[in-house]
């Protein structure tokens, strides 16, 4: 069953192309994840599909309908956890999820039940009658995205719901996530954080200028780039190694620096590895040579030429 659909969508502003003609299916129990450098167009792909934005060309689909996709029965069926924290610190964690399982018409014994549930879910039982302003930071996302859970809804979306958290709270989003799959749950899912993706997607779409540029589950991306090698060497100064030396050794497609990380990215099978090394040793010392099979991380490189995250970001 296909739960949303895009044909041909085009959104500007002004002479900036946001969404150039996108084509997207997505279907009943996937979880989908969305990766793509800023401003590769994923915010606005989000809200064409949930009908914040209008579009100029092309066609959206929601549940079957595709005349007027944007109804209000519609609507109550997403969810949306937005990556700017939406709660009321003024209110208490239970008055949070209150409040929003009001605004979608839940009421008495069926509202109350519901929180109950949802608080249980994201576990935050013990802290229903807190205010945010006590919670961590891994606290506020999860409530956060119990207030998206109240309605039940039957398609998910989720914007970057993993921001400048603890390991602790990331995993238990996540595994989360999981659990709504198993429950039914459509779930879109965009993430600066390839890990991320690696553990919960089923399917994932590469985005950049505005144009879907590469789809699949994870398997088949990285067998696309199965034809390149990954070399790492920790060295101990890696400016003294003359610039472009490597890249002129036969095969060698790109080389990466980060930090004492030197990452060579060769055609397989170049046999190189013996040259790198011996122009590496020649001018700084090496502390360890580590080989990677190619990741998701390889391909959203190798497509789009841009790291997902920068370097120095968060972890």
């Amino acid at each position: 069953m296909t739960i949303a659909s895009m044909r041909g969508v085009v959104k500007r502003y002004g002479s900036y192309v946001a969404l150039d003609s996108i084509d997207l299916d997505i279907h009943a129990g996937e979880i989908i994840g969305l990766l793509g450098p800023n401003g590769a167009g994923k915010t606005t792909l989000i809200g064409t599909l949930t009908g914040m934005r209008p579009f100029d060309h092309g066609t959206v689909e929601l549940f079957g309908q595709s005349k007027h996709p944007f109804t209000h029965e519609n609507k109550e069926k997403i969810g949306l956890v937005t990556q700017e924290i939406t709660i009321f610190e003024e209110l208490t964690a239970k008055e949070n999820l209150h409040f929003f399982a009001g605004v979608y018409g839940l009421k008495g014994e069926v509202r109350k039940q519901k929180v109950r549930e949802v608080l249980e879910f994201v576990g935050l039982s013990d802290q229903a009658n807190k205010l945010p302003t006590k919670f961590s930071g891994g606290m506020k996302r999860r409530l956060n995205i119990a207030c998206a859970l109240t309605h039940s809804p039957s398609f998910l979306i989720m914007d970057e719901p993993t921001v400048g958290i603890d390991p602790q709270s990331r995993n238990y989003i996540l595994e989360g996530v999981k659990r709504l799959r198993d429950r039914g749950t459509t779930i879109l899912y965009t993430t600066h954080y390839i890990e991320e993706i690696e553990a919960i997607a089923s399917r994932v779409i590469i985005m950049d200028q505005g144009q879907i540029i590469k789809e699949g589950t994870p398997a088949d991306l990285i067998q696309t780039i199965q034809h390149e090698e990954k070399v790492s060497f920790e060295v101990t100064d890696p400016e003294r190694i003359p610039e472009g030396s490597l890249e002129k050794i036969a095969g060698v497609r790109r080389v990466l620096t980060a930090g004492n990380d030197i990452t060579v990215i060769s055609d397989a099978g170049s046999g190189n590895l013996d040259r790198m090394l011996s122009i590496i040793k020649e001018h700084t010392g090496v502390l360890g040579i580590q080989t990677e099979r190619p990741n998701l991380e390889d391909v959203f490189f190798t497509l789009t030429g841009k790291q997902l995250r920068d370097k120095g970001e968060e972890q």
